[in-house]
């Protein structure tokens, strides 16, 4: 397969791989390969051209417009990245034109700022061209600070952090900071091929920064890099070819974004109808449509979670299983739990607590359901607690006590990839929140609010203050545990949390908030049922997500291997 062809056919590919990106990186690796526009055996050749280029630099030099500058040494055979065609030439970056970068005048001098100079910042380099800057300089900052005049046409790359490789051309008279190095053209370099050769190359330019917080590329990365020169019109021709090109990328984002956009408000509005069913036999026909359409609706991971949220909405609200008369009803559940703290209470092994009311309902539940408060069903909620001593030292595994906090309250399940043991004597200093098997751990403090999991280790553990510890009455035969785990990563669950969220500048949970969480409580019996669907419809989703995934892999693996192939062509 030529380039040629590829382009021909790029469309399937690309809905294949999902990945525009990779095709604008082809594109540009292309054009700097000379494999873009054909060549022109009339042209002047690039050594023609760089005799022309070495005569304007001396010109200019003459001229004291540009100052001469150190001697590069020969470009050697490893240097050399790729072939390129007989008419072109290696150089360097420092041959294309006069390369400098600029400074950031002193914030401590308000005279320095606030006045009519453009002055851009890396961060502001777009891929584009650039006409103005977020702030101004003034005419001392230029007189007094080392700061490089640049001309419009003149063509930016960022140097510091993230932004490495970011382009522009400037369209307008402008300075830069420190962080971004620019370069005005000598007569013979066209300056829309250069912004597109360092495009191309932003990968290279990557690899190169070096440093730990601030990685950076300098100054002379950049004009000892190996670039290949074509002749000045097939310069002209490549730019022409690449902006044709890119702007069919451009028509193709557009389209999958619409095409997305649109799969996304045909899934809402199908799990919409789902959620919102007067009847069982509403609900079965939208359900019904859901499965008949699924190859349209779900072709994404990230829409897989959409249909894992309805699906745990439809178990809490009663609509996923069907209800058994001979269920014994949810109030009879509550009166055996009410009785059973009543006993735990009676024999000292637990204390007495506010019974929350529970004249509450939210939506009507289904026959033998019944709301309830969290706090009715729970023996024990409460928060941890960090070392409070000078001095506390993290232990090795087995000796000491496991020390979770937020990051390891994952929804459903406890992480401990990153695991921290504290001292034995921390028990001693919250001895309520050490944790027992099968309690529910929920994250109640900023960014992670909400994240909900089960502890099902033997393992002594504590918590500290960010994570709440919820320990459920009567579990073996009242309440199943995992029933209660599905509404608490529910977005009923989810929309209570926030209802209840105290409003500072950290959103967080109290204990006693969380307490009077409203609860649909099933019969035992349909618990149970409940679980085992949802268990089963998680599975699936589970295994079309890692389909769709797998998908996108091949898809990208394809494209990756049609790339290569095309540029080895």
């Amino acid at each position: 397969m030529n380039h040629e062809t590829f382009f021909k056919n790029y469309e399937l590919l690309i809905d294949a791989s999902n990945s525009v990106e990779e095709l604008r990186e082809l594109i540009l690796q292309l054009a700097v390969e000379g494999k873009l526009v054909p060549q022109d055996p009339n042209e002047e050749t690039s050594s023609v051209l760089f005799e022309k280029i070495i005569a304007d630099k001396e010109r200019l030099i003459k001229e004291k417009k540009f100052k001469k500058s150190q001697t590069l040494p020969e470009i050697e055979t490893d240097e050399i990245p790729f072939d390129i065609p007989k008419t072109w030439k290696w150089i360097r970056l420092n041959d294309v034109g006069d390369w400098g970068a600029g400074s950031t005048p002193d914030r401590k001098k308000p005279e320095y700022y606030e006045g009519s100079i453009l002055w851009f910042k890396s961060g502001e380099l777009n891929d584009g061209y650039i006409y103005d800057s977020e702030e101004k300089i003034t005419e001392d900052a230029l007189k007094h600070c080392s700061l490089r005049s640049n001309k419009p046409g003149d063509v930016l790359i960022a140097m510091y952090g993230a932004t490495i490789g970011k382009v522009a051309i400037l369209e307008v008279e402008a300075t830069t900071n420190q962080a971004v190095c620019a370069c005005t053209c000598f007569s013979s370099i066209y300056n829309c091929y250069l912004f597109y050769l360092l495009k191309a190359y932003r990968r290279n330019f990557s690899n190169q920064g070096v440093g730990g917080a601030q990685p950076n590329i300098s100054r002379q990365k950049i004009i000892h890099t190996v670039a290949p020169l074509p002749p000045y019109e097939e310069q002209k021709r490549i730019v022409t070819k690449v902006d044709q090109l890119m702007a069919l990328c451009d028509q193709l984002e557009a389209r999958q974004q619409k095409k997305h956009e649109k799969r996304i408000r045909l899934n809402n509005a199908a799990l919409d109808k789902l959620l919102t069913a007067p009847t069982p036999r509403e609900f079965a026909q939208h359900w019904q449509r859901i499965c008949d359409n699924f190859d349209l609706l779900y072709d994404a991971p990230e829409i897989v979670g959409q249909l894992q949220q309805a699906i745990l909405q439809l178990a809490v609200q009663g609509k996923l299983v069907a209800q058994d008369e001979g269920d014994e009803p949810a109030a009879v559940l509550v009166e055996k739990i009410k009785t059973e703290k009543e006993r735990l209470i009676q024999q000292g092994k637990i204390k007495k607590s506010k019974t929350p009311s529970i004249n509450i309902e939210k939506f009507p539940l289904p026959e033998g359901w019944i709301w309830v408060r969290l706090g009715t069903l729970c023996n024990l909620i409460t928060k941890g607690s960090s070392p409070k001593w000078q001095g506390v030292n993290y232990v090795e595994p087995g000796n000491g006590v496991l020390f979770i906090t937020s990051e390891n309250v994952r929804n459903y399940n406890v992480n401990l990839d990153k695991s921290k043991y504290v001292e034995e004597k921390f028990n001693e200093i919250e001895p309520r929140s050490i944790l027992k098997q099968n309690d529910i751990l929920m994250n109640i403090v900023g960014a992670s609010i909400g994240r909900t999991a089960m502890y099902d280790r033997d393992e002594i553990a504590n918590i500290n203050q960010a994570v709440c510890l919820i320990r459920v009455i009567g579990q073996e035969n009242l309440l199943n545990l995992k029933y209660l785990l599905y509404f608490f990563n529910s977005p009923l669950c989810i929309s209570f949390m926030f209802d209840k969220q105290v409003d500072n500048a950290r959103a967080n949970l109290s204990m006693g908030n969380i307490s009077k969480f409203h609860i649909p409580l099933p019969p035992f019996e349909e618990q149970i049922r409940i679980v085992a669907k949802v268990d089963q419809l998680m599975s699936l989703c589970d295994e079309l997500e890692a389909g769709l995934v797998q998908a996108q892999t091949d898809g990208g693996k394809l494209m990756e291997a049609v790339v290569h192939y095309v540029l080895a062509g």
